[in-house]
């Protein structure tokens, strides 16, 4: 049996690392991805903001050395789920069961005057560029704003917020610096409401302007001015974006999506197409876009091909994840949420400690050395 895997983040990674665990070689497991190497995404606000440099968080897929596993760096090029044939800048492929792990594309030329005036710290190079620069900015109004729902890691931008505070601290530039945060729901974690009570308590101790339910619409670099969803505008000298999010150009070209993403079922995670299987952030599965969902959903999809070969039967996707939240001065909290079809999602906050601190260090040693040995 052939597993073919397409894309190399958190799902793929924990998806490939599974069956090779489970069932050794008795699959033959190919992983395919465009780029060379892995960054945990909350790796790239300590690119950002100094604390690592991107050679030091980057994983190389080319350590990779598992039981029936074989990795092949490629772009893919089109993808057929009626009959699972994937054509790649490498050759095709062919899978009896095929998994899209692709993730979101994040698109910041989609919201006018971002790329020009503004800076994108979500993706790889955007954040590399964001730490070249953050060393020259002399102080005055800094603005993170979101551009559009749904997006990776919600807490993300928070996290951004109250790291600029200790940023600009250490520089001696705080007090002549306002920090604001623009967001796209009320609260700044809606599924847990003590996490989000916890958050703007350390934002306003911070002096940190929360600004609920609006969208950044754009950018006038000209004048310098955010303009928000509700037709209002505000000043900046800095503006950090959490850009738009959509599937993959070569995943909507497949026929596999449905509103902008791929609906799965939410227990199985199999697509409309038997034996395609989708986790993570290109999926409607209902749960947050973050890492760790994927690596859940991932874990089931071993299962499912686990119990296919064996004959058992299979856990479903309880929608369960941990989410480690920076709340700046080196502590870290930690939410347990839970997204259950049909049920408003829960989650419940542990800390923020400084003991949580080395708990989300180890959420990334441990996982490094298990996918890349």
């Amino acid at each position: 049996m052939r597993i073919v895997i397409l894309g190399a983040g958190f799902g793929g990674l924990e998806l490939a690392t599974s069956l090779s665990e489970q069932l050794g070689d008795a699959l033959e497991v190919v992983l395919i991805d465009h780029t060379d190497g892995f960054i945990f995404g909350f790796a790239k606000l300590d690119v950002v903001f100094g604390r690592a440099q991107p050679s030091e968080v980057r994983h190389h897929y080319s350590t990779i050395n598992k039981p029936g596993l074989r990795f092949v760096q490629a772009k893919v090029l089109a993808i057929e789920p009626s009959t699972r044939q994937v054509q790649t800048d490498a050759g095709p492929f062919e899978a009896d069961i095929l998994v899209v792990a692709l993730g979101a594309d994040l698109d910041a030329s989609a919201t006018p005057g971002l790329v020009e005036g503004g800076f994108d710290f979500y993706s790889e190079s955007g954040a590399e560029v964001l730490a070249g620069a953050l060393p020259h900015f002399t102080g005055g109004s800094v603005v993170i704003g979101v551009t559009s729902t749904p997006f990776k890691c919600p807490p993300a931008p928070s996290e951004a917020a109250l790291l600029m505070h200790d940023y600009l601290s250490a520089r001696g530039l705080r007090e002549t610096s306002n920090i604001s945060l623009v967001m796209p729901f009320g609260v700044p974690v809606p599924p847990s409401p003590a996490a989000s009570a916890a958050l703007l308590e350390a934002f306003g101790e911070r002096d940190i302007e929360f600004v609920p339910g609006l969208l950044v619409n754009g950018l006038d670099p000209e004048n310098n001015q955010v303009l928000l969803s509700d037709g209002s505008s505000r000043a900046y000298d800095l503006f950090l974006g959490v850009p738009r999010h959509r599937a993959p150009s070569v995943v909507e070209e497949s026929g596999l999506v449905v509103d902008g993403w791929i609906p799965v079922d939410p227990y199985t995670l199999e697509t409309a197409f038997p034996d395609v299987y989708a986790v993570g952030d290109v999926t409607s599965v209902g749960t947050a876009k973050a890492g760790v969902f994927a690596e859940g959903q991932a874990k089931v999809v071993a299962q499912q091909i686990s119990a296919r070969v064996h004959g058992h039967d299979a856990e479903p996707y309880d929608g369960r994840g941990t989410c480690y939240l920076e709340f700046g001065a080196d502590r870290v909290g930690k939410v347990d949420v839970t997204f259950v079809p049909g049920k408003p999602p829960s989650g419940v906050l542990e800390g923020p400690s400084e003991d949580l601190a080395a708990d989300k260090a180890y959420f990334g040693i441990s996982r490094a050395a298990r996918w890349f040995g």
